[in-house]
């Protein structure tokens, strides 16, 4: 007869240093989700004690793909299997300004509904299932949601006939999707251990691996704006998504990109968009406003990485090529409406988006002298973004659609005195001062040329 696990047993074994067995990883994430008022089966203490375990003591490979395998399977899962598609998605770990989902969505359903497409190559959809802001970083359901009528809240029935229809979602985590992780992700927001990586892996390939994904392109910041803080945590974190993923069965590529700046113009919610829409119905490359290129380029990289894995492309490269041609196109402009369109938005705003953009208080800051612009710290750029009102202190709190930022020149740009470096908006002149503050003190001009990074540091890849 087998022995019943006991929650405080689990707890000691990994407080110890022992490794743990999958019957007690998978036990005590099926008493977490089982658990009701009347039937206390863990304890929150007890999952906060595991969870503390875990972050001095971390997990073997093993424990790791058991772990992330328990909280995948915790509750319902999406099946692609009727759409007889190559189902694809990209995680991002979150940046200052990082609205690349916006653009790859409607660039790979352009793509999985291309004719011809490749013989015997299947056709491609892209579940995309995101998450909303907080902290410094921000969210793509905000941002989505600035869309008039526009539901991220679809069912996974719901989800599985909009992908029938358009090859790419945008949506929320249903509350039956991954619920472990729910649970454990708000305990860890109140008991110091949202910085584990094996947590952060967990968290992340489980729901997305409830996805049914064949591939997954994550993009994984490193820089001042990152959310882990040194490069090598970045990279480590980044190791640990990849092995999960290819363990599981899912074909994963991790790029290390870099977060020292804002990605592209703007930083916030319907300002975003705005920037999205721009870059989709520019046809042709001088149509593009410059401050948006980084973005571009590593959409393109992104998607690139997506059709090539999707064996849509040769190459990533040859990937990233016929990335900008569904864009410079128009197609990815075509696929985004009829997604837009299918989830109930209003994509008459889409016909002048900078009339959309209704802020009350706005303010410009200026250069103070001549020179380069060396360097700022992204992650406090961020938090300024956070206090106009775009973003959100902590779950639940309400965000501003119009608040955010629009920067005027990138690392290394030659500066004039008096030229304009930022311009701040938000719905509430209140909230102007803080975030001025903070951004002054961090944006820093110097008399020469700084050394710039590229773009992406490093692919991660199955060794």
């Amino acid at each position: 007869m087998t022995q019943p696990i006991h929650p405080i047993d689990v707890i000691l074994h990994k407080r110890d240093g022992h490794v743990l067995s999958e019957d007690e990883i998978r036990a005590f994430i099926r008493a977490i989700v089982d658990r009701t008022p009347t039937n206390q089966l863990v304890t929150d203490a007890q999952i906060a004690a595991l969870l503390m375990a875990v972050f001095q003591r971390g997990l073997d490979p093993h424990e790791l793909a058991t772990l992330t395998s328990a909280m995948r399977y915790s509750g319902e899962i999406f099946d692609a299997t009727p759409l007889h598609t190559f189902t694809i998605d990209k995680h991002s770990t979150g940046g200052v300004g990082d609205k690349t989902s916006l653009l790859i969505a409607p660039i790979l359903a352009a793509a999985g509904l291309a004719s011809p497409t490749p013989a015997g190559i299947p056709g491609i959809c892209v579940p995309m299932i995101s998450g909303r802001s907080l902290g410094h970083t921000g969210g793509t359901l905000d941002k989505l949601e600035t869309i008039p009528g526009f539901n991220t809240q679809l069912t996974l029935d719901q989800l599985f006939l909009t992908l029938e229809k358009c090859g790419a979602a945008m949506v929320g985590q249903t509350p039956h999707l991954v619920p472990a992780d729910r649970i454990l992700y708000a305990l860890r927001d109140h008991t110091g251990t949202v910085e584990s990586p094996f947590l952060i892996c967990a968290s992340i390939m489980s729901k997305k691996l409830a996805e049914d994904l064949k591939a997954l392109v994550l993009d994984v910041k490193v820089g001042s704006g990152a959310f882990m803080p040194t490069y090598d945590q970045s990279k480590f974190l980044a190791e640990l998504m990849v092995q999960t993923g290819e363990t599981s069965g899912t074909r994963t590529v991790a790029l290390l990109t870099g977060m020292d700046e804002p990605l592209g113009r703007f930083s916030g919610n319907w300002i975003e968009v705005w920037e999205c829409i721009d870059i989709m119905r520019a046809q042709r490359p001088q149509d593009r406003h410059p401050m948006s290129t980084d973005l571009i380029e590593l959409s393109n990289i992104l998607s690139g990485w997506m059709l090539y894995l999707a064996d849509h492309a040769i190459t990533p490269e040859d990937g990233a090529v016929l990335s900008n041609e569904y864009l410079l196109s128009g197609a990815a402009y075509k696929a985004w409406l009829k997604i837009v369109a299918t989830q109930c938005g209003d994509i008459a705003v889409f016909e002048d988006p900078a009339a959309h953009h209704q802020p009350t208080a706005t303010r410009t800051l200026a250069a103070t002298h001549s020179g380069y612009l060396a360097n700022m710290d992204c992650k406090q750029v961020g938090w300024a973004v956070q206090r106009l009102g775009a973003g959100r202190a902590k779950p639940g709190d309400p965000v501003s659609a119009h608040a955010g930022i629009e920067m005027h020149a990138k690392l290394g740009a030659e500066i004039k005195l008096g030229q304009p470096l930022i311009t701040l908006f938000s719905e509430d002149p209140d909230l102007l001062d803080e975030p001025e503050a903070m951004l002054r003190e961090t944006l820093h001009i110097a008399s020469t040329p700084p050394q710039t990074q590229p773009l992406i540091r490093e692919v991660i890849q199955k060794k």
